[in-house]
C-alpha cells in the first residue's frame, strides 16, 4: 500500500468527529470583497479543511479590514501577486485583523487541528496567537509557493499544484498517532466543547501529558481548545436575534450568565453576538 493511504487510514480511524470551522466574516453584501473556500483532493481531506480565496471584484474606495474569527485551525495564506511573501497563522484564542490594501487576492490552506505540525513536525505552540513568515518555518513549502504561483492561477489550478505537493508531503511525514489525544478532541468535538476539562478528557493519560500533546499539536490548553468549539458550535447554529433576547443561546452551550457568553463572543469574534448575527 502506498505510504501517503496508509497514514490516511491510520489517522482516518482515530480522528475524531467532523469539524467544520467557520470564518462569517464577509457579508453579502460585500459584493466587492468574496470568499470562497474549496475542497482538496479527497486523500487529504482528513488534514486540510479547505482551500480558500479571499479577493475583491474590483478596486476598493479604501482598505479592507478582514476579520478572522477564532477557529481552532492553522493557516498558510499568500497574496496571488506576490506568492514570495507567504506566511502561516497559528491557533488564535482571539480573532485577529488584517487591513488589506484596496486591491487583493489572498489565497490559503486551512488545515484542520493538529494537521499542520503532524504534517511539517513543527511546534503549534510557537505559531500560537501571531502569523509568521512560512520561510522561518516550513522554508521548503514557502518556496513551493514563491516559484509555483502567480496572478494567472485560477482556482482548479491552485488546487492541483497544493494537492500534488501535499500528497507529497503526507507521503514523507512520519505522524504521532497517539489514539489518546484523538480521543480527547473527540470527546470536546462531540460534545460542543462543553466539557469539564479535569473530570470529561479521562483518556489514559495523565494531565500533564495531555496539556504536552495539546500545545504541541494543537497550540494552546485543552480548555482554551474547547472554549473554541463551542464558539464555533455556536456560529453554526446561526441563532436568531430573538434568541439572543431570549437568554436561551447561551444556557444552551454551556454558560451560566449573559454577561461570560457576550464577552467570550466578543473575544473570539470581535463584536457582540446580537451584532454578528444581525441580517
Amino acid at each position: 500500500m502506498p505510504e501517503h493511504k496508509r497514514h490516511c487510514i491510520e489517522t482516518r480511524s482515530q480522528y475524531p468527529t467532523s469539524y467544520v470551522p467557520v470564518q462569517p466574516t464577509i457579508k453579502p453584501a460585500d459584493n466587492q470583497v468574496t470568499y470562497q473556500e474549496f475542497l482538496p483532493d479527497l486523500r487529504l481531506q482528513t488534514y486540510v479543511y479547505c482551500y480558500w480565496q479571499l479577493q475583491t471584484t474590483q478596486a476598493l474606495d479604501q482598505q479592507f479590514n478582514y476579520r478572522v474569527v477564532a477557529d481552532g485551525c492553522i493557516d498558510i495564506f499568500f497574496e496571488l501577486s506576490k506568492p514570495e511573501e507567504n506566511f502561516v497563522m497559528g491557533f488564535c484564542k482571539k480573532y485577529t485583523e488584517f487591513p488589506l490594501a484596496n486591491s487583493f487576492n489572498y489565497i490559503g490552506i486551512r488545515f484542520l487541528p493538529t494537521m499542520f505540525p503532524q504534517l511539517f513536525g513543527i511546534n503549534a505552540a510557537e505559531l500560537s496567537n501571531r502569523f509568521e513568515q512560512l520561510s522561518q518555518v516550513v522554508p521548503k513549502t514557502a518556496d513551493f509557493i514563491s516559484t509555483s504561483f502567480g496572478p494567472s492561477d485560477d482556482t482548479s489550478s491552485i488546487k492541483t499544484k497544493f494537492d500534488k505537493y501535499l500528497l507529497h508531503q503526507l507521503s514523507t511525514s512520519s505522524f504521532n498517532t497517539d489514539v489518546r489525544l484523538y480521543q480527547a478532541i473527540d470527546l470536546i468535538l462531540k460534545n460542543f466543547g462543553v466539557v469539564d476539562v479535569e473530570k470529561d478528557l479521562d483518556t489514559g493519560i495523565s494531565a500533564r501529558q495531555l496539556r504536552r500533546l495539546f500545545a504541541f499539536y494543537i497550540g494552546d490548553t485543552a480548555k482554551t481548545f474547547s472554549k473554541v468549539v463551542r464558539f464555533q458550535h455556536i456560529l453554526r447554529a446561526k441563532p436568531s436575534l430573538q434568541s439572543l433576547r431570549q437568554n436561551k443561546l447561551f444556557f444552551d452551550t454551556g454558560y451560566y450568565d449573559q454577561a461570560h457568553f457576550i464577552k467570550d463572543f466578543k473575544n473570539f469574534y470581535g463584536v457582540t453576538p446580537s451584532r454578528a448575527f444581525r441580517k
